[in-house]
């Protein structure tokens, strides 16, 4: 049976990196949502928790735009 974690069991492999992408620009996850929004993804503080803390999956829309939020490469975000 396939299953969709990480080694880890976490449903994500960035979510420790924007949570430290996020603390280094010392903004918080209320913050990152709406610099999210103006990049024109719809999400909200409760998702950036759940995605940091590896509970929800991040779609490949949502991984581009943390980038561009972050100014860093997807290959940093993801590794």
């Amino acid at each position: 049976m396939f299953i969709n974690k990480s080694n880890d069991g976490l449903n994500n492999l960035c979510g420790k990196n924007i949570a430290l992408f996020r603390n280094d620009l010392g903004i918080s996850q209320r913050e990152l949502a709406d610099k999210m929004q103006l990049v024109g993804i719809d999400i909200d503080k409760n998702a950036i928790q759940r995605i940091e803390c590896g509970k929800r999956f991040v779609t490949d829309i949502e991984i581009v735009a943390f980038a561009k939020v972050f100014k860093v490469s997807l290959e940093e975000l993801l590794y």
